[in-house]
């Protein structure tokens, strides 16, 4: 009895808050027998590099969850398919202009009245021999991959301080890379910018704290973005999880970073790599 009388007042305490707010569900991923469905209110969200791979996916997945979403992305042509098949709105922009980035971003707070949540996923790997890279390379993609995280979470500060009534939801989701604890040979510029996307989520976290916004930092591992079905037996069950990843696993940890509920996980960088990262790779 005592189980089922618990079992009931969680149905009716999820039935109350379904009646409080018109809120809008988010199916994860799997098939639609075994998805797991998430609530929270719809919100306003914007997304850098937004058209392709984990972008488009975590595009996908707030439009899903009846949010208003708009993406940038320097590539039009993608952007264009995305923002078609989603509904999104779409800012055709390369990031590493700071004053068009920016300034999309007062357009859509004009349009919306704020920005609730801000996920900062554009980048790019420009891997080169040492010996053989540029300066202009290394500024590149420093340029494109953490100068986006200070100026998307600048103007994140800006906006609230000058609110007259505080919004009091907010989130910033930055997308690393477990290559900012892992390197191989001529990725000295992808690995600062990745370290840097982490270290600048928790200093974000501090100054934001006090407009309520939490900032969390997401690190992938290899995830695949196309051609799934032609990765090898090997290639998935050397994962922990005896698998590869994909776009919506990413995807799927926006969401749930963005519930209501998950507002004190903060300052965090969470590796979803299959346990790749915590592997014991010696062979003896």
């Amino acid at each position: 009895m005592a189980d089922n009388y618990i079992e009931k007042k969680f149905e009716e305490h999820l039935a109350s808050r379904v009646k409080q707010v018109k809120r809008a569900s988010a199916s994860l991923h799997g098939k639609k027998s075994e998805c797991i469905q998430l609530h929270f209110p719809p919100r306003r969200v914007f997304v850098t590099g937004g058209a392709n791979g984990i972008g488009a996916a975590i595009v996908a997945a707030f439009r899903k969850a009846d949010c208003n979403v708009a993406f940038c992305d320097c590539d039009s042509k993608n952007g264009a398919k995305t923002a078609q098949h989603t509904g999104a709105r779409f800012y055709p922009l390369d990031v590493t202009d700071s004053a068009a980035l920016d300034a999309a971003l007062v357009d859509v707070a004009t349009l919306w009245g704020d920005i609730d949540i801000i996920v900062n996923n554009v980048g790019i790997f420009g891997g080169k021999d040492l010996w053989e890279s540029e300066i202009d390379d290394f500024d590149k993609v420093m340029r494109t991959n953490l100068y986006p995280v200070y100026i998307t979470g600048r103007r994140m500060a800006i906006l609230r301080k000058n609110q007259n009534t505080p919004n009091t939801y907010g989130r910033i989701i930055n997308i690393s890379s477990t290559r900012y604890l892992q390197s191989e040979t001529g990725s000295e510029s992808y690995a600062a910018s990745k370290g840097g996307i982490s270290s600048l989520t928790h200093a974000l976290m501090m100054s934001l704290s006090q407009f309520n916004v939490t900032v969390n930092c997401i690190a992938p591992g290899w995830i695949c973005n196309d051609d799934y079905d032609k990765l090898s037996p090997d290639e998935h069950l050397q994962h922990p999880s005896r698998r590869v990843g994909k776009p919506e696993d990413i995807a799927s940890m926006c969401i749930y970073l963005s519930l209501p509920e998950s507002d004190f996980i903060n300052g965090q960088t969470i590796a979803i790599d299959g346990g790749m990262t915590r592997k014991m790779i010696y062979p003896f």
